[in-house]
């Protein structure tokens, strides 16, 4: 029986200073973390993306708009990608997903901040499990395909390879993923966010994280690997795949 294991990814107030927006009715906008690393390959910057998206709620500094993403994950209903893979060049959390195995999920979770939408960007009911000012929020999944390890990589054909040839980790120079992750067709970035976060307070947790993971709700939860053993993972992929999300929180 599957299993799910849930990690924090996507712009932050550290970096690059500002999170993507959640609208009421439960939208957001996904937006990666600068890249840091140098890079053999050419790589879209915050100004490309922009250029792309929807107008978002807040304006972006010039200097910011120059800066190279680490589009990671990458989904390929979103500008720039082109399949579903996920890397990862540290051990906390290499580790931890180098234990999927087909057939699993890998969530990823963002801290993500309330705004009302900008002007022209239609926006469905309000939903009334938005937290005040910011909160943590699942926004997308993948069905685990395949994980490689960096040593299993090593060892692959080219044509075992390609799959992962866009990945963010890939372009690096040198390249440095521990673990790399495909997802199957079933992945998907979502098109309302999941909360975890208690709608009275972005820092305490709700009954998805306290209920149905391993994690206690306590302390820098949002900031944690969030595991979910097969019943919890049945229930949660159960509530997304449905939309209802109410019936866990």
């Amino acid at each position: 029986m599957p299993r799910a294991l849930a990690i924090n990814v996507a712009a932050n107030t550290n970096i690059p200073g500002f999170r993507g927006p959640i609208y009421p009715d439960g939208s957001f906008v996904y937006l990666p973390i600068p890249e840091r690393e140098p890079t053999a390959r050419s790589v879209p910057t915050y100004g490309d993306l922009l250029s792309v998206l929807d107008p978002l709620p807040f304006t972006v500094a010039p200097d910011v708009g120059d800066t190279h993403v680490h589009l990671d994950p990458e989904f390929p209903e979103y500008p720039f990608c082109e399949r579903y893979t996920y890397g990862d060049e540290h051990g906390v959390k290499a580790g931890p997903i180098a234990e999927l195995d087909p057939g699993d999920s890998l969530y990823f979770y963002a801290t993500l901040s309330a705004h009302d939408p900008p002007e022209g960007i239609d926006t469905g009911p309000t939903v009334d499990w938005i937290a005040p000012e910011w909160g943590a929020y699942l926004i997308g999944e993948f069905r685990i395909d395949r994980v490689v390890t960096a040593e299993a990589y090593a060892s692959l054909s080219p044509r075992e390879r390609e799959p992962f040839a866009d990945n963010a980790h890939r372009k690096r120079d040198p390249p440095d993923a521990k673990v790399l992750v495909l997802g199957t067709a079933d992945s998907a970035l979502f098109d309302r966010a999941v909360p975890l976060s208690n709608p009275q307070q972005g820092s305490a947790a709700n009954s998805i994280v306290t209920d149905l993971s391993n994690d206690s709700g306590k302390g820098p939860w949002w900031r944690r690997r969030l595991w979910f053993d097969e019943s919890a993972t049945r229930r949660l992929r159960g509530a997304i795949d449905e939309g209802a999300i109410d019936a866990l929180v």
